[in-house]
This record gives C-alpha cells, sequence and structure tokens, in this order.
C-alpha cells in the first residue's frame, strides 16, 4: 500500500470566481459563502480569482463586494481582497485626507513593510492615483511631522542581516547623546532610523541598551505625553524594533475602547494576517491573559466577527 500522500487541493480560480458571483445573486447576498472563499485564500490566489471574474463576468470583483456588502464587513473583506501593495497605497491614500488623516497608519506602512514591499506600494499608488505616494505625504504632512514621515515612506533598507557593530556602537551614542538634549527632531536622529536595515537598528538598540542602562523607547517615553511628534517617533522605533509589540497595542486599544474602533482592529487583521499574526497573537494572549480571537469575539458580531476570526486563523480548518 502506497504511503504516499495525496496534497491538497489547490482552489480553482474559476470556480472560487462563480461562486462568489453565485453569492451575489437571489434576494440576499450569501456573506458565509463570501468569507469560506475569500478568507481562505492567499494574496496570490485572491489576484486569481479577480481575474477570473473579471475574464468570465466582464465585471470587477471588488466593485460588486463594494455594492452588495456594507459597513465594517465590507471594508475588512474589501481590505483583505486587494493586494498588499493596492492595500498599502490605499490606506496611505486615506491617511493623507482631511477627514481620515493618520500619520500613525503611515508610519505604520512604512516602518513594518519590507524594503520591496514599501517599493511596490510606492509602485500602486502611483498607478491608481496617477501621483507619487511620498508627493501626497509630503503635501498632507508639515514641520516635525514630514520631516519624519517622508524619509521613512521612501526609504528602500538593506534586507539582509550583516551588522556593523562599531557603526552600531557610534549611531546608538549619537541616539543617546540627542535624546538626553531633548532633540527628538534631530536629522541624525531621522537619518539613522530612516536609513538603517532593521538588523542594523536591532544592534544599535541593543547597544544603546546595554552601554545607558534602559531602552531607548523608555528614554523616549520619559517626557511630555502630549507631545505628539514624539509619540511617532517612540512607535515608530517600536515598530522597526518590536512590530508585533506595536500591533499588539493597537489591537488592545482597538477592542478597550469604549465603542470598538473598527478602522484600527481591521486595519490591522487585514494587513498582518498573512505576515507576523501569529506573533501578535501570543503577544496579545501574553498581556492581556485572554486570546486575541476571545476578545474579537466579545466585542464584534456577525459577518464582521466571522471574517475577522477567519483572518487571524481561528476560523481555518
Amino acid at each position: 500500500m502506497s504511503s504516499l500522500k495525496v496534497p491538497a487541493s489547490v482552489p480553482d480560480p474559476y470556480e472560487d470566481a462563480e461562486q462568489l458571483k453565485k453569492a451575489f445573486k437571489g434576494w440576499g447576498t450569501n456573506e458565509d459563502l463570501i468569507i469560506q472563499i475569500l478568507a481562505h485564500r492567499n494574496a496570490a490566489q485572491r489576484k486569481l480569482i479577480r481575474d477570473s471574474y473579471a475574464a468570465a463576468y466582464g465585471e470587477d470583483l471588488l466593485k460588486d463586494l463594494d455594492s452588495e456588502l456594507s459597513s465594517d464587513f465590507q471594508r475588512v473583506v474589501l481590505l483583505w481582497t486587494l493586494s498588499p501593495a493596492e492595500r498599502d497605497a490605499y490606506l496611505v491614500n486615506e491617511a493623507t485626507k482631511r477627514l481620515t488623516a493618520s500619520n500613525w497608519v503611515i508610519m505604520e506602512t512604512a516602518c513594518t513593510r519590507s524594503s520591496d514591499d514599501l517599493f511596490k506600494a510606492r509602485q500602486a499608488y502611483h498607478a491608481r492615483y496617477k501621483k507619487s505616494l511620498e508627493e501626497d505625504v509630503a503635501y498632507h504632512t508639515s514641520g516635525d511631522f514630514r520631516k519624519l514621515l517622508v524619509p521613512l515612506i521612501t526609504a528602500f533598507r538593506y534586507e539582509g542581516d550583516e551588522v556593523n557593530m562599531t557603526l552600531a556602537r557610534k549611531e546608538a551614542n549619537i541616539l543617546h547623546e540627542k535624546i538626553s538634549d531633548k532633540a527628538y527632531n534631530d536629522e541624525e536622529i531621522i537619518r539613522i532610523i530612516s536609513t538603517r536595515s532593521k538588523a542594523q537598528l536591532s544592534a544599535t538598540f541593543n547597544h544603546y541598551n546595554d552601554h545607558h542602562g534602559h531602552e531607548i523607547i523608555k528614554d523616549l517615553e520619559a517626557d511630555d505625553d502630549d507631545d505628539e511628534y514624539l509619540k511617532l517617533l517612540r512607535a515608530a522605533i517600536e515598530c522597526l524594533k518590536t512590530p508585533e509589540k506595536y500591533f499588539e497595542k493597537v489591537l488592545r486599544l482597538a477592542i478597550k475602547k469604549l465603542g470598538t474602533d473598527e478602522w484600527d482592529l481591521t486595519r490591522v487583521v487585514a494587513t498582518r494576517a498573512e505576515v507576523d499574526m501569529e506573533r501578535i497573537k501570543e503577544e496579545y494572549h501574553r498581556r492581556n491573559s485572554v486570546t486575541l480571537d476571545r476578545a474579537i469575539a466579545a466585542d464584534t458580531s456577525g459577518d464582521y466577527e466571522k471574517m475577522l476570526l477567519a483572518l487571524i486563523g481561528h476560523g481555518d480548518a
């Protein structure tokens, strides 16, 4: 008897497209079928479904989802169905708009994506909005925020593991000196955190901790809590250093608010589900003594809840 395992069948994108079309027909949309398909397909598969849908029906799946769905469920499904680069472009564009402006979303995108991902997001932005991402970020920010965010969003960091320890020691001392002087907007601080690789920054932050007795984040916390620029700088360093801790905090604050902050909850789940959600879930459990899926289930409902739980892996077979 053969011991060879039969490989799991790869979903047929044309069949998925056909099922989605069926989900839109009739008197009510079949939300369960939409979740069953889209929440369990990876980025490459979702792209094939969109292409197959366009080829079979001459229509844009995103437009049909937009017209068939509503509220928070609509937003999470649309964000998820976009390619990662399109999604980042969309979120950054939204973050530059007057009513949805958010320096935090720009910073988060800049500091937690790989250089390649960030480059693809800039290309997607160019294709969709007919202008450059950095142009909009520069136009819609000012002062210290612009000084920090434009270099971060345009960064193309080295992604390898090579580290220069002499440089790490030197730049840890520069950071300590500037922070001790409360020169938080100094161009040297911005140069270091916007150009160095994450491996290099990790070595620099470790040296800072070892040599100066406490973490860089702690030194940036010991100041005026009303300083929005300082908060953003601190969060940028957290994102570069330990993104799972940053995202755990965003989720915790979103869920514990009086009335859930669905905007933040949706964004983090949709952008991190295929990246580092397992680490975020571990950090959430460690920090809150409750699992993320239980926290989400207690705070959301209906199709929105089902989609979120499926995306964080709770609904996987």
